[in-house]
């Protein structure tokens, strides 16, 4: 009896060291995978939010500070559609007394483009730019977080900046706390670097993400 017991034994410790060793390999490669797929749909809205701080930069000459602005410029914006063309006409020179001939650009206004037609086309997807993506039905709901602000470069020119960020560790809930805690300390250049995902940044005139360009290779094809 007490052999077929230690029999018993000797195979459940074989059978949870194997799943020990199973799951230590194919655990990390779950993870990126779903890692992977989270951040993929996280990024695509932070795309989306800088396409449309680009627009309102363009028409407003500064970045929107809260989302109820960005909602309400997609809706009611218009882009302005021009063509510019060489032009010369002749004019009086009072210095030498004679007509002499000035050039210069013409600039005629041809139309206009609502910014929602430009950006969405017929997607609504504008009015939840503010909600990171859930992965489960029973996520917590988690916002964006948007900052702006002002550098002044060596030549005392100011500049409009902003910030978009969500913490990974709140893209992340519900998988392995080690390997999330090991995705948070990465800085590779193939990587996500540092504790969020984010696009632009309030300290370099830049509207770059802090992400890998194969997101952008992914989002592309999809």
């Amino acid at each position: 009896m007490k052999k077929i017991i230690l029999q018993i034994a000797f195979y459940a410790l074989g059978f949870i060291f194997c799943f020990l060793i199973y799951r230590s390999i194919t655990g990390p490669i779950q993870f990126n995978e779903e890692k992977t797929e989270r951040y993929t749909q996280v990024i695509k809205k932070l795309k989306d939010i800088r396409n449309v701080q680009d627009a309102y930069l363009k028409i407003n000459g500064k970045y929107a500070d809260n989302f109820d602005e960005l909602t309400k410029f997609v809706e009611t914006a218009q882009f302005t559609i021009t063509s510019q063309r060489d032009t010369s006409w002749t004019a009086f020179d009072k210095t030498f007394n004679i007509e002499v001939m000035r050039q210069g650009v013409r600039i005629d206004t041809l139309g206009y483009v609502k910014v929602k037609d430009s950006l969405f086309k017929d997607s609504d997807r504008y009015k939840d730019l503010r909600y990171v993506p859930k992965f489960n039905k029973n996520d917590a709901t988690v916002l964006f977080t948007m900052k702006t602000g002002e550098i002044v470069d060596k030549n005392k020119i100011k500049s409009a900046v902003f910030q978009v960020f969500v913490p990974k560790k709140d893209v992340l809930v519900g998988l392995d706390e080690d390997l999330v805690n090991k995705e948070i300390a990465k800085t590779s250049v193939e990587d996500v670097k540092g504790p969020n995902i984010q696009v632009g940044s309030l300290d370099e005139l830049t509207v770059n993400g802090n992400w890998p360009t194969s997101y952008d290779a992914k989002i592309a094809k999809q």
